[in-house]
């Protein structure tokens, strides 16, 4: 089901009920949001509850990582102070490959907050980003040892999106005629009053759109008109705002007649016309092509799998199914960004979306599938457990493919 959503950025998806978490991702960083100042910042020498050594280093309006000349390797805490008159994004670098091994974003003047980060041998130094200035590094402070660094991306720019962002519109643009086919026939089973040819045809038509899914955010209103729920309609399925898709899946499968079908067949066959015309000139916004990745199985998690969209047609899996098509070809157009210096657990991912396939595929078989409801217990639980893997796993591709700044 695709549904509006408010972007979230890295933080967010590395947040869980409300308190930062630990994530093997490519940017692995705990950024805890306490604030402090520099009269209350803890000093090196003080004893520290995660039993891990601390250092203070400084961000000021002429310097970065100020306090920090020699390392250590192995799990440890910086405590990163904000000196100067205006906030900043403090990442701590490979200066040679721009690998990114911790950040704190929105660092507020006067505040300081911990980077805990995993240090290995090897090149280190730290990036300020002040807001409305020019990226400043710090000296670089060089750690011996076999130990190993914790993982670390290289940051993914907003130019380095624009091509697969591109190509995923244009392969938008071409789903468009089909959806437009499929829609065609539905209105002319119920225009020609064959109610099993409209119940027929209606899934095909549906699946097609929720196989778009990370174009939701640039389908706009339309996207409410094709796809909308009762979701916040005062009168529910016969309020006039109730349009689109889940409209007519009400009507077809409870009884409702050709009289009280067709105009809701027409509007959506128009509603998709109109998408269709408009798609060309259109522009998705690259920053947000890895966060639809992502979101596309949350939303199913939400909304598909707890049958909060269910009209009548008891379609739920067959949509789950097609949003995670959705979902694998929007990856597609970012794998040649999803290195193994960005995303060196790809194929974790890729093994948690064969889960999610293989266990779909075996409630559905030649058009016909499972309703949610038929399910047994412990099948609701393999289905859950498998889409909320494969969403644990896709929060690193947001992760990665959020845009950073460089300079």
């Amino acid at each position: 089901m695709i549904r509006p959503r408010i972007p979230r950025g890295r933080r967010g998806l590395l947040a869980s009920g409300g308190a930062l978490v630990a994530v093997a991702v490519a940017v692995a960083v705990l950024v805890s949001a306490v604030g402090g100042t520099g009269r209350t910042a803890v000093r090196r020498s003080a004893t520290y509850p995660d039993g891990l050594p601390h250092t203070r280093v400084t961000v000021s309006a002429g310097g970065c990582g100020q306090g920090w000349t020699s390392g250590r390797a192995g799990d440890q805490v910086f405590d990163v102070h904000n000196a100067s008159s205006g906030p900043a994004e403090v990442d701590l670098v490979d200066p040679g490959t721009g690998a990114v091994y911790g950040e704190v974003e929105g660092l507020a003047p006067d505040t300081t907050r911990p980077l805990q980060v995993t240090l290995g041998g090897g090149s280190y130094a730290f990036k300020c980003l002040p807001d409305d200035a020019d990226a400043l590094t710090g000296p670089t402070v060089r750690i011996a040892g076999p130990a190993q660094a914790g993982p670390a991306a290289v940051p993914v720019t907003q130019h380095d999106l624009i091509p697969p962002t591109i190509a995923y519109q244009q392969w938008i643009g071409g789903q468009m005629g089909q959806l437009a086919d499929k829609v065609g026939a539905l209105r002319d089973a119920i225009d020609s009053g064959d109610f099993d040819a409209a119940r027929a045809a209606w899934l095909p038509a549906h699946l097609v759109y929720e196989r778009m899914g990370a174009a939701y955010g640039t389908f706009g209103d339309a996207d409410k008109a094709i796809n909308g729920t009762t979701a916040g309609l005062p009168q529910g399925t016969s309020d006039p705002r109730f349009t689109g898709f889940h409209r007519i899946e009400y009507g077809l499968w409870h009884g409702q007649s050709g009289d009280q079908l067709r105009g809701p067949a027409d509007q959506l066959a128009k509603d998709v016309d109109q998408l269709r015309s408009t798609w060309p000139q259109a522009r998705m916004d690259p920053a947000q092509l890895g966060l639809r990745a992502h979101e596309i199985l949350e939303n199913t998690e939400q909304f598909e799998l707890t049958g909060r969209t269910d009209y009548g047609s008891g379609s739920n899996l067959a949509t789950a199914r097609a949003n995670l098509d959705g979902t694998t070809t929007a990856l597609g157009y970012l794998r040649p960004l999803l290195t193994t210096a960005r995303l060196p657990q790809l194929p974790r991912v890729d093994a948690a979306l064969d889960r999610v396939r293989h266990t779909l595929d075996g409630f559905g078989s030649d058009g016909h599938w499972s309703a949610l409801n038929a399910l047994s217990r412990a099948q609701r639980e393999q289905v859950n457990a498998d889409v909320g893997a494969a969403v644990e796993q896709l929060a690193a591709v947001a992760a990665v493919c959020d845009v950073r700044r460089t300079s």
